[in-house]
């Protein structure tokens, strides 16, 4: 589970999560069973900052919401 303060710096998705890599992420989550064109490019962008989380399903419950979530990223101070 994320702390407040990070889930206040947390971004979901694909879009987001390309965004955050790109601005500077501490770190970044990829579920293990994500569709491989999204794990592809997330392992592509991310590279030591990468974190594997189980299933999609866990992922979107660490990120407190209720749908299944593929990546996340928490940014940087």
């Amino acid at each position: 589970m994320f702390t407040a303060e990070e889930r206040a710096r947390l971004a979901v998705g694909l879009k987001e999560t390309k965004k955050v890599i790109g601005q500077g992420a501490e770190r970044v989550y990829l579920a293990a069973d994500a569709p491989e064109r999204i794990a592809e490019e997330i392992k592509a962008l991310a590279g030591a900052k990468l974190c594997t989380v189980a299933t999609m399903r866990e992922l979107g419950a660490m990120c407190g919401i209720d749908v299944k979530a593929s990546c996340a990223a928490v940014r940087s101070n």
